[in-house]
């Protein structure tokens, strides 16, 4: 791919892109959520056409025009989010749209005969003839990655694919994947678990906004250096503005307090605690559980095991329902799906939480709900023609304005703010700075999450660092730097957690290397 320009309602989401990928090469595709990798795929897949810019596969210039052209030129995509029928069986999941026929009729035998021998291939003795609703979710990407062998693809794209398998599932999967190379067969392999990067993958390319960031071999670049080159954040000036060591924290219990959480693969042993008019930044690469995190303590998620403390007091969270009535806000990443009704007013949206507290005689009180709404709208500032204005009319700064609104108007202790600044201007992204530091000054406790480490930097007390579903790390004060935060990233250690000389000197030397660059 060369040159491969996108962009979708004039804002460019690819910009002169180039990748390449190897006869029988196994390639990682890296970068953080909105780098523009699944629109790179989509566009070589044919579910998106480009603007500009050339594809050649197998050695002649193409243009697919669907991702059904796409599979029968030779190239397979497995999503992260399993694509198949649920109730049909396995066997014509596998086949699904190929069905071997005889007589103008599908061939059950045989069909199922060849789902059995690709399944068993990958290490999986199932039922084929059974519906796929009725196997896990891991079955179910076996499946999908059964499906892409049995077209016998050129290429195989996996988007994530190790996210719902155990451990043995991972390393039958990685020995899949040696055997497609071995066989000449080119995989395309999109993950955000390093370990599994070095485990598989013999180059990689690095994405960040729209643009290829580096292409290079996987034994010629750190992990140090790799996260850094996903991040390439520039932090001096906001390091100039740094949460400083006066904003301390009251004393007292805790206002929340989690030990060892864990939750299938997601999360595997996060600790937390947040005390009053404190900010805990939870860094982290996409996938390491920043966002599980944040779910299990809202209640949104359910936790295997773990505690959860409230002011020093153990609580059940079972439920969203809970976590409110524990005083616990939280204003999700997906500010569309998770956050605003959008054909709801900015009222309607912004008094959400706190409907159960503006009933009077089971009707919502429209005077008190009113005094609400006007006084957030002037205290934070949101830009809107009306209280009625239809929320999806608003920029995302005024959305993202409104859901800390929604939460602040419920009287919080604990406000959890997912990537609260994501997909909005400069200008609204430092007001939402701004306020959540005035609202830490208040007192309340806020547990930030975000992509862009410079944020984290510059507003956290603390910074938690997650890696693969752990805490790994955990940093204060003039601790809080650019090195060490992407050390525990990228190791999983502190930049002093006792690691051996000769590592360090190397993470130093890649860290060098680049700022260099």
């Amino acid at each position: 791919m060369r040159g491969i320009n996108k962009a979708f309602v004039g804002v460019p989401a690819l910009i002169d892109v180039d990748f390449e990928v190897a006869h029988g090469e196994v390639h990682a595709l890296i970068g953080q959520n909105g780098a523009g990798k699944s629109t790179l795929i989509k566009v070589l897949t044919g579910v998106h056409t480009l603007d500009a810019g050339r594809i050649e596969f197998d050695g002649r210039e193409v243009a697919f025009s669907s991702p059904h052209a796409a599979q029968l030129a030779g190239l397979s995509t497995i999503y992260q989010e399993v694509n198949l029928v649920p109730f049909r069986s396995v066997a014509e999941n596998v086949f699904l749209n190929r069905e071997p026929k005889r007589f103008g009729l599908i061939d059950w035998g045989r069909m199922n005969r060849e789902a059995t021998a690709i399944l068993r291939r990958l290490d999986l003795d199932v039922d084929v003839t059974r519906p796929l609703y009725e196997y896990s979710i891991a079955t179910q990407q076996m499946t999908a990655l059964a499906r892409a062998l049995s077209t016998k693809a050129r290429l195989v794209i996996m988007d994530e694919p190790t996210s719902a398998l155990a451990e043995n599932e991972v390393q039958t999967l990685f020995r899949v994947i040696r055997q497609l190379k071995s066989e000449g067969i080119s995989v395309v392999f999109v993950s955000h678990r390093l370990d599994e990067l070095y485990a598989v993958c013999d180059r990689v390319t690095v994405m960040r906004d729209g643009r290829t960031i580096e292409e290079r071999p996987m034994s010629q670049i750190s992990r140090y250096e790799l996260v850094s080159k996903m991040l390439g954040r520039e932090l001096a000036e906001q390091l100039s503005h740094r949460r400083g060591g006066d904003d301390e924290p009251a004393d007292g219990p805790p206002v929340l307090e989690a030990v060892d959480l864990r939750r299938g693969r997601a999360l595997d042993g996060v600790s937390v605690s947040i005390r009053s008019g404190e900010i805990v930044g939870l860094a982290g690469l996409l996938g390491s559980g920043r966002t599980e995190t944040a779910r299990v303590i809202f209640g949104a998620d359910q936790l295997d095991s773990g505690t959860v403390a409230v002011e020093g007091k153990p609580v059940q969270l079972r439920s969203p329902g809970d976590a409110v009535r524990n005083r616990i806000g939280f204003s999700s990443e997906d500010r569309k799906t998770e956050g605003i009704v959008g054909q709801l007013s900015v009222r309607e949206n912004l008094t959400l939480a706190l409907l159960p507290h503006l009933r009077r005689h089971g009707i919502v009180d429209r005077k008190r709900q009113t005094e609400t709404v006007d006084r957030f709208i002037k205290a934070i500032g949101i830009k809107c023609s009306s209280p009625e204005q239809p929320i999806r009319e608003l920029s995302g700064g005024n959305q993202q304005k409104v859901l800390l609104a929604r939460w602040l108007c419920t009287d919080p202790r604990l406000l959890i703010l997912d990537e609260p600044t994501r997909g909005i201007d400069v200008g609204a992204k430092r007001d939402i700075q701004v306020l959540i530091r005035q609202l830490a000054d208040e007192g309340l406790a806020v547990l930030l999450i975000s992509s862009e480490l410079e944020e984290i930097i510059a507003d956290s007390n603390r910074v938690v660092t997650l890696r693969d579903g752990r805490s790994v790390a955990e940093l204060s004060g003039d601790e809080i730097t650019e090195d060490a935060v992407m050390q525990a990233i990228a190791t999983g250690t502190g930049a002093d957690a006792g690691a051996d000389t000769g590592a360090v000197a190397d993470a130093d030397a890649a860290g060098r290397a680049g700022r260099t660059t």
